[in-house]
């Protein structure tokens, strides 16, 4: 087993890289991308390899190129489209969710979009609103479109490369606070992700704890502060399609669910869990299921407020300790600090 460690940003190269190497159809797009190396310097060194035939920088114009990819992708090519910030593709998104997405259906499968976007998202860095949101709920609800989100460098790594070989486009979302962060990373076809498939971070018999992406290590960060709580930790790893069985095998077992989610309270994905899970498991959940988010508001700037925006681990534990004392959910922090007002 090739095994290293990496920081994400590494991990999100090496991924491009080996695909590259073993796949000449795969060809990456975006700003900055070359010769620079991106923003966050997720492609540095691949223009020295590959070339500028296969290592394209373009102008400053997201609905240009996502639609060059869009065709490339349709005529035989394999594009990995850079969003700097996830918000950028919002003049574009018409070459995602109205053609990339469509190709398949509207040609009766005689055409497939095997094109990647892949983004920096989510907030912690003080990059304020307009920089600093996951937007999930901008592809969810399209059909045809895959989205996923990663967690750690293994998953930064195996996911990008399953989602290059999915001949249909995918939505790739780095937290970008995440990007410096190390850790082992399995190389090779051993460390490839399977879209699709939920990771079991911690066993436990007591509440399930559903998340993905940058909470999953706030969650792993509350665990400890559940004093005789005994937690499953599921990471989702793909939000679309989400691991269905996994998820309900686990809360079957513990009879409780808690999911937290970096995201609005309102449209999350959070919701579509909860959702599923009350419905198929109605009459032996020992608890109403928990829905642990941030607010319905913009992202804030301030190192302060930002910190109260996003569930901390004390949030997360302080909520679950109250759904398992009282078998109710507790209202969140907006909705209480209102009430006194």
């Amino acid at each position: 087993m090739n095994t290293t460690k990496l920081r994400v940003r590494q991990a999100v190269l090496q991924a491009l890289n080996d695909e590259m190497e073993s796949d000449p159809d795969v060809i990456v797009m975006g700003e900055d991308i070359a010769t620079a190396g991106g923003a966050f310097k997720c492609t540095e060194g691949l223009i020295d390899t590959f070339g500028p035939r296969r290592v394209i920088d373009t102008p400053i114009s997201e609905m240009g190129f996502l639609g060059a990819a869009v065709g490339a992708a349709a005529t035989g090519l394999k594009p990995v489209v850079e969003m700097m910030f996830i918000e950028f593709i919002g003049v574009a998104l018409d070459q995602l969710t109205t053609e990339a997405s469509r190709l398949r259906y509207l040609s009766r499968g005689q055409v497939t979009v095997p094109l990647v976007v892949r983004a920096s998202a989510g907030a912690g860095l003080g990059f304020g609103c307009q920089h600093s949101q996951m937007l999930d709920y901008w592809f969810r609800g399209v059909s045809g479109l895959k989205v996923c989100v990663a967690s750690n460098a293994q998953n930064a790594y195996g996911l990008l490369r399953a989602a290059i070989r999915d001949p249909d486009p995918v939505v790739v979302l780095e937290p970008r606070i995440l990007y410096g962060e190390r850790q082992d990373v399995v190389l090779g076809e051993e460390g490839i992700v399977p879209l699709g498939v939920a990771r079991m971070v911690a066993e436990g018999s007591d509440v399930t704890v559903v998340t993905a992406g940058a909470m999953v290590s706030v969650v792993e960060q509350a665990a400890p502060l559940l004093s005789g709580t005994s937690c499953e930790i599921i990471d989702l790893q793909t939000l679309v399609p989400w691991d269905k069985r996994v998820v309900v095998d686990s809360v079957a077992r513990t009879g409780r669910l808690v999911v937290v989610e970096e995201g609005p309270w309102t449209g999350g994905w959070s919701n579509d869990v909860a959702a599923h899970i009350s419905a198929e498991l109605f009459g032996s959940l020992r608890t109403p299921v928990l829905r642990i988010t941030c607010p319905d508001a913009p992202v804030p700037h301030s190192t302060e407020l930002e910190r109260r925006f996003l569930p901390s681990p004390e949030y997360v534990a302080e909520q679950t300790t109250q759904l398992i004392e009282t078998g109710r959910t507790p209202a969140p922090w907006w909705a209480r600090e209102e009430k006194e007002l």
